[in-house]
């Protein structure tokens, strides 16, 4: 038997260990303090680890690796200005016509036109029913590559062509579309349909910052950038160039990155962005300053003055089905050096077709509103334009 004393003492030890409900209720408060300071230190390592993160995320984008490819492809030429990448299988690419995109040569890598994964021209034409797609993928210029001019990239065109059997659809961005019209007035036989996107063929029309600096700063300027370059226009000076068009969005997106931190889709875009632009191509100096004279300077390709491979080049000579894509908001390439060129071109009106997409220059290509609205609509053209060619020639 247990004693009174014995009693209370247990009472004692189970009441030490069982606080009354009432008890407990008083009690918690006594534990704020520390649960304050345990989400104090959580709020702070979150924010040690969101600027960690950013810092790392801030010099990546500042220092980028190489841009990609975004659909499986294959090098099926190797020229001196390029690579010629063929993005079918071997047994499409033998089946069907071919669709060469004559990608920007402005600094940028080619890979513009294969952006990324629902992001990509070429991806976009082969569902539009386009299986035999290729992209022109240009290399960076070398000290040996220096005095390659305007002529010795339209050869290397005409060599890929000859590959492709002779004849291609051409689909022309940015500085390719005037070296594709270039082509097409050189040999109008060999071009079966002609897409100008972004492409600066009336450099007088309209108005930009380009036009204004071709037309105000003199030759002996763009010179000299050649050469302190050693003979070669460098790629991250022109990339200063288009950077000081749009100054304040230098810092816009490090302030974006710090709001968007957590944001993993936002930072996976922003790095595919920054591959792409961050990395640029090496121009030819003497291929660079022809284009300034020539072409920015003194308009020749669209008043008939241009003279390429041995030739006087007039737009009159191209009949082949044209269609010309510009951008409403387009400050690289204003809609009016686009759509002019219909003023020129030797081809029927009812077989030049023209759209004005929203958005700016660069959207033109990589734009996910202009790749669901405008290309698909282009393929089918294509398409057509191929179609109606062979309606014709089986005609007697």
């Amino acid at each position: 038997m247990t004693t009174d004393t014995e009693n209370q003492a247990t009472a004692t030890v189970t009441g030490a260990r069982s606080v009354p409900k009432n008890r407990q209720e008083h009690s918690v408060p006594c534990l704020w303090p520390l649960a304050a300071a345990i989400e104090m230190e959580e709020a702070g390592l979150i924010w040690y680890q969101d600027n960690l993160r950013y810092l790392l995320e801030a010099e990546l984008i500042t220092f980028p690796p190489a841009p990609e490819w975004a659909t499986p492809n294959r090098i099926v030429l190797g020229l001196d200005t390029m690579f010629l990448r063929d993005f079918a299988s071997t047994k499409a690419a033998e089946a069907a016509n071919s669709v060469l995109i004559h990608a920007p040569y402005a600094g940028h890598s080619s890979t513009i036109a294969d952006y990324a994964r629902g992001q990509s021209l070429v991806e976009t034409l082969q569902a539009g029913g386009l299986e035999h797609v290729l992209v022109t993928d240009w290399k960076s210029a070398t000290q040996e590559m220096k005095d390659f001019d305007i002529d010795k990239y339209l050869d290397d065109l005409d060599k890929a062509v000859e590959h492709l059997g002779g004849s291609a659809h051409l689909i022309g961005l940015c500085q390719g579309g005037w070296m594709c019209a270039m082509y097409a007035a050189r040999f109008p036989a060999k071009v079966r349909s002609l897409v100008l996107a972004g492409a600066p063929i009336d450099t007088d029309a309209g108005s930009s910052a380009i036009k204004t600096m071709a037309h105000t700063l003199p030759m002996s300027f763009f010179e000299e950038l050649v050469a302190l370059g050693g003979g070669l226009m460098h790629g991250q000076v022109m990339i200063a160039g288009w950077k000081s068009m749009h100054p304040e969005k230098q810092w816009e997106k490090y302030i974006d990155l710090y709001e968007h931190i957590e944001d993993k889709n936002y930072i996976e875009r922003v790095e595919t962005f920054e591959r792409w632009y961050e990395n640029p191509i090496n121009l030819p100096g003497v291929f660079y300053l022809q284009a300034v004279q020539q072409l920015f300077k003194e308009n020749r390709l669209a008043r008939g003055e241009f003279t390429g491979m041995g030739r006087r080049l007039s737009l009159e000579e191209i009949t082949c089905p044209v269609f010309l894509l510009a951008g409403d908001a387009d400050d690289i390439t204003p809609m009016e050096q686009v759509f002019d060129a219909e003023k020129y071109l030797g081809t029927p009106k009812d077989r030049i077709a023209k759209m004005l997409a929203p958005g700016g220059h660069i959207g033109l290509f990589m734009g996910t509103k202009t790749l669901a609205e405008c290309w698909p609509k282009i393929a089918l053209w294509i398409r057509s334009a191929e179609a109606s060619e062979r309606l014709e020639i089986a005609e007697p």
